[in-house]
């Protein structure tokens, strides 16, 4: 029996306090040199990789605004991502990085598959950058809270910008912050 070829799943914004959750499935066709993790790859390098994963494979992206984050919830919309990647790349194995299916059948799941995975690797890299590439885009409009140097995590600067301006309409709601006494809002 034929082994089937293998898509690796995984995504990048799960955590932050604004922007996108984007998730990613890549079907490699060639080998491509380089893939790693995409966050023990400098920015440079994950932009350089990004082409060639393109080129060089089958692939899918599905984004979810901060707004459908809060209103779905982050595992609802990983749910409907790898759904998602299931129906565009179909008759194939996949291998998503971490612990957990999100209640997705025929999803197998590995801790640091993004390291370990060449494929995984692959889709690591596409999610991070199509991240990446919106939350730089992003900050034209939102010019105050500096989403071009820290893409929405909780850093100091985005904490005191916070604090400043309050949220944005990229900011996730249902994730709270401690330095903002704010009601809960969902």
């Amino acid at each position: 029996m034929k082994k089937l070829p293998l898509c690796g799943i995984d995504e990048a914004g799960r955590g932050p306090l604004a922007g996108p959750l984007v998730i990613a499935g890549v079907i490699l066709k060639n080998p491509v040199d380089g893939l790693m993790d995409s966050k023990k790859l400098t920015e440079k390098k994950r932009e350089a990789l990004f082409p060639m994963v393109i080129e060089n494979s089958d692939y899918h992206i599905v984004s979810f605004s901060a707004k459908e984050v809060d209103e779905q919830g982050i595992s609802k919309c990983l749910q409907e991502g790898l759904q998602s990647i299931q129906k565009y790349l179909p008759n194939v194995e996949y291998l998503f990085d971490g612990n957990s299916t999100f209640g997705v059948d025929n999803i197998t799941t590995m801790i640091k598959a993004d390291d370990k995975v060449p494929e995984v690797s692959a889709a690591s890299i596409l999610a991070k950058v199509t991240r990446d590439r919106e939350m730089t885009e992003l900050a034209k409009k939102y010019p105050e809270y500096g989403f071009d140097k820290h893409k929405g995590y909780g850093t100091k600067a985005h904490m005191e910008a916070l604090v400043k301006y309050g949220r944005c309409e990229l900011h996730r709601y249902t994730f709270r912050v401690k330095d903002l006494d704010e009601p809960r809002l969902f």
